[in-house]
C-alpha cells in the first residue's frame, strides 16, 4: 500500500507542477508522453517475460483457472458499462477504456492520454486519463484492504478477479495471505492476462 500512495502524491506534485507552470515547455506540452508510453510499454514486456518462474507457474496451472482472467476482464467491462449510466457525459467507450485498464493505473492513463486525444481532444482525453489513474488506483486499495472480506464472503478467486493486472505483482501478497498459497499460479497467470489486454482493450476503446 506504502507503494500506491507514493504513486498518488506523485501524481498530486505532478498536478500542482503544472498548473504552477514551472515546467519547462517540453515536460508540460504532452510531447514527453508518447516516448514515456513506449519506454513504458518495453519494461512491461521485459518484467513479464523475465520472470524465470513463468514457464513452471504456466505449467502446472489447471487449464480451467484459465477463465478467470476472461471473467475477470469481462465482468470489469460489464460493470464498467452499468456505471456509465451514471455519467451520461461520457460515451459508453470512454468509459470502457477506464474500465479496460484492469487496475494498471500507470499504463491506463497514458494510454488513455495519448490515443483518446484524436476523438475526445487534448484536454478531454487528459481529464479521462486522469479519471482511470484514480479509478485503477482505488481498484488496487480495495482490493488490499478488502482481500478477507473478498476470500471469505465469495470464495478464495474474489480478490484474484478484484486486483486484475495487479494480481501478478502489487496485491500478490494480500491474495496470498487471504486465499493461500496455492492459488500463487492462478493469481500470476490471472495478472499476467489482465496486463496483456491493457493496451488492447484501452487503445481500441480510444479508437471508437
Amino acid at each position: 500500500m506504502k507503494g500506491t500512495l507514493t504513486v498518488l502524491v506523485m501524481f498530486a506534485l505532478g498536478c500542482l507542477a503544472g498548473v504552477s507552470g514551472i515546467l519547462p515547455e517540453g515536460l508540460s506540452d504532452g510531447a514527453l508522453a508518447g516516448k514515456v508510453l513506449f519506454v513504458l510499454m518495453f519494461l512491461v514486456g521485459v518484467g513479464i517475460g523475465g520472470n524465470p518462474d513463468l514457464k513452471k507457474i504456466f505449467g502446472n496451472l489447471d487449464p480451467l483457472l484459465l477463465l478467470l482472467p476472461f471473467a475477470t476482464i469481462l465482468g470489469t467491462l460489464a460493470v464498467t458499462a452499468l456505471v456509465c449510466l451514471v455519467f451520461p457525459q461520457w460515451r459508453l467507450a470512454d468509459c470502457l477504456a477506464v474500465g479496460g485498464g484492469m487496475g494498471y493505473y500507470s499504463l491506463s492513463s497514458i494510454l488513455i492520454s495519448e490515443y483518446g486525444a484524436a476523438t475526445l481532444g487534448a484536454r478531454l482525453a487528459a481529464e479521462l486519463g486522469t479519471i482511470a489513474l484514480l479509478a485503477n488506483v482505488f481498484r488496487e486499495l480495495f482490493t488490499l484492504v478488502a482481500a478477507p472480506i473478498l476470500a471469505r464472503r465469495f470464495g478464495p478467486l474474489a480478490p484474484i478477479a478484484s486486483a486484475g493486472a495487479t494480481a501478478m505483482d502489487v496485491t500478490l501478497p494480500a491474495i496470498l495471505r487471504s486465499s493461500g498459497e496455492r492459488f500463487l499460479p492462478a493469481a500470476v497467470v490471472s495478472g499476467v492476462l489482465c496486463d496483456f489486454s491493457v493496451p488492447l482493450l484501452v487503445t481500441f476503446f480510444c479508437s471508437l
